[in-house]
């Protein structure tokens, strides 16, 4: 875990704090560019190199090139120090009151993991597609993907040679689960510690450039993961000469970040704009905010969000970014608006992943207890966003969650039937396809791909991969004792009942239990599932994406008729879309369908477990 820090947060002078946020978020109106303003990491120049380092807590700090130490110049918290006759290539590390050597806490690359080195890398790369600037909202179809299990190798430059299939199935983006320098060998990605280095087993982060330049190449958006509520359990050394980084809160992962302390937030912001600008990343999905713990004023979202507004403005890209956040918070989403100015594109819907898993599989433990009544919530979920719009929440002991959001557009919602979370958080990692019938599930994939949303597949949803998605990682000694017992209480009653069926996350053959097999697609009944999800998402690119700049906000509605559901969203001009899904065995009556017909037969009788999708005539 992170270090707690020794005393109690610093307290600053709020509108200081305001100023030097806005500074973050505007200094290019003052004709800067995003890459001078930045505090953290190494600033190479023509004739060496700067580097810097946010030590408040260090009485001296020294810092080591190539085996050889430099005292470096304190003020005001920072430690700096220009070196001439250096450049890219030095691997570094800073030495805390001759006590303790570390990398540094923006390392654009480690070679030798989280507790050697950092390399001075200059980020230079030719760029291919440079006319690129991304897709708008409205187009988005994504595929998620861990990197180290997408390929047999598990590095960016494997992904490269599977781009075309993703872009010939008919995905628009691609999701990468987050890279972000972690301790081992393996890792989901969620105990990063080094937010500004793509892990080395990944590959370099001119490898990294690569893999998003080809994808551009394909029309491809690309999006990353970041993690800013937590850092990972080890190699995290901040504590030691910033304890002003942590607060006294805990997340269910660690320490709580300080994010009122200007310099904590500023490493935030310059960390989302590295990735977004250095690499080209289309936009960037941030990982549970509700764990984000920022008491007072302050909000590092919007301070965030406008930052990388002012970077969409001064290059004219579209920069999308995306939230998960567990208090189904409306008023931080904004499907519209481009660029970004302080909200958010769109939110990840869990509630319509978990009323769709309830209705799939029947499963009513945990956070599922709350999704009981599945068709009614899903319905809602469908044409209203938020299930829980500030309802009590049972699994929560009462407590109401969210807020109202039948004012926002279905595209302010990325819908799923499963992601990393809720196949890999369950004791094997079992996906859906091993969990609910296949008829039933073709059928759930039709309507969250033909639904107005933005639909998310995590990667072999698209062929109906059967390969588990187990949690992983690569700790050593103590800490990987505690993880182990930490998922054998987690999941007690699961080892109890599938004992050694419940994968140990720290041996090698866990990994190896999630990587796709991609032979699979030629295959039965794999290569008729693919047909089928590229057939419905041709049908999404050709009919349901020209109309979603002109849904009406709040003009969509959605019933349950035994087992039917109807479900309508209001166009300008008059004109409605129109679903309407069997979920049963036998052959059902809905109503009789007018106008165009998008997706399905056009008889009036729907089919067992069929979905039909129809356009009014204007």
């Amino acid at each position: 875990m992170p270090t707690r820090p020794g005393s109690p947060a610093m307290q600053k002078d709020w509108d200081q704090e305001r100023c030097e946020a806005f500074e973050i978020a505007s200094a290019s109106f003052h004709g800067l560019c995003m890459s001078m303003i930045r505090h953290f990491g190494p600033r190479i120049e023509p004739d060496g190199v700067t580097y810097r380092l946010w030590a408040p807590g260090a009485h001296v700090v020294d810092l080591i090139v190539d085996q050889e130490r430099h005292r470096m110049t304190p003020r005001d918290g920072w430690h700096e120090l220009k070196l001439t006759g250096h450049g890219p290539g030095a691997l570094y590390r800073f030495r805390i009151d001759d006590d303790i050597e570390v990398p540094d806490p923006a390392s654009r690359f480690q070679p030798q993991d989280v507790h050697g080195p950092s390399l001075v890398t200059d980020g230079a790369f030719e760029w291919t597609c440079t006319e690129w600037k991304g897709r708008s909202w409205h187009e988005s179809v994504f595929l998620e993907l861990h990197v180290g299990t997408f390929t047999p190798e598990g590095t960016f430059r494997a992904a490269i040679d599977r781009l075309a299939h993703i872009a010939d199935t008919g995905f628009t983006a691609i999701e990468l689960m987050p890279v972000a320098d972690f301790a081992g060998r393996w890792n989901w990605g969620y105990d990063g510690v080094l937010p500004f280095a793509p892990d080395s087993v990944y590959g370099t982060p001119q490898d990294l450039k690569a893999l998003i330049d080809a994808a551009h190449r394909h029309g491809l958006m690309v999006f990353l993961d970041v993690v800013y509520n937590h850092f990972g359990p080890e190699g995290n050394y901040l504590g030691r000469y910033a304890p002003a980084f942590f607060t006294k809160a805990q997340t269910p992962w660690g320490s709580a970040i300080d994010y009122r302390v200007p310099e904590v937030r500023r490493f935030a912001v310059e960390n989302a704009l590295y990735w977004l600008e250095d690499f080209h990343f289309d936009g960037l999905r941030l990982d549970a905010v509700h764990a984000i713990v920022e008491p007072g004023s302050l909000s590092l979202l919007h301070a965030l969000s406008e930052a990388a507004g002012v970077l969409a403005s001064e290059t004219g890209r579209h920069i999308h970014l995306v939230l998960e956040n567990d208090d189904n918070r409306a008023g931080l989403l904004d499907p519209t608006t481009d660029p970004p100015a302080g909200r958010y594109r769109a939110q990840w819907n869990d509630d319509y992943h978990h009323a769709w898993h309830v209705a799939l599989t029947g499963e009513a433990a945990g956070y599922y207890r709350d999704y009981a009544e599945a068709r009614s919530l899903l319905a809602r979920a469908l044409t209203e966003g938020f299930a829980y719009q500030g309802e009590p929440s049972a699994h929560r002991g009462g407590a109401r969650r969210g807020e109202q959001s039948t004012h926002l557009l279905p595209t302010a919602f990325v819908n799923f039937l499963q992601n990393h979370d809720q196949i890999g958080n369950r004791a094997r990692g079992e996906r859906l396809a091993e969990l609910a019938p296949p008829e039933a599930l073709e059928a759930a994939l039709a309507v969250t791909l033909l639904a107005p949303s933005p639909p998310l597949l995590f990667m072999g949803d698209e062929w109906g991969a059967r390969q588990r998605f187990p949690f992983f990682c690569d700790f050593q000694g103590e800490l990987a004792d505690a993880v182990r017992q930490g998922r054998r209480k987690e999941f007690a009653e699961a080892y109890a009942d599938f004992g050694d069926e419940v994968p140990d996350p720290l041996v090698k053959s866990t990994l190896a239990q999630a990587r796709l097999e991609w032979s699979e697609i030629t295959k039965t009944p794999y290569r008729e599932r693919l047909a089928l999800v590229r057939r419905l998402l041709e049908a999404r690119r050709r009919w349901i994406v020209p109309l979603l700049p002109l849904l009406k906000a709040g003009d969509a509605a959605a019933t349950w008729q035994d087992d039917r559901l109807d479900a309508h969203w209001g166009l300008s001009g008059g004109r409605r879309l129109r679903l309407a899904a069997n979920l049963s065995g036998r052959p059902q009556a809905p109503a009789a369908a007018s106008g165009t017909v998008i997706w399905g037969d056009g008889d009036h009788t729907l089919a067992p477990w069929s979905v039909r999708v129809t356009l009014d005539a204007p």
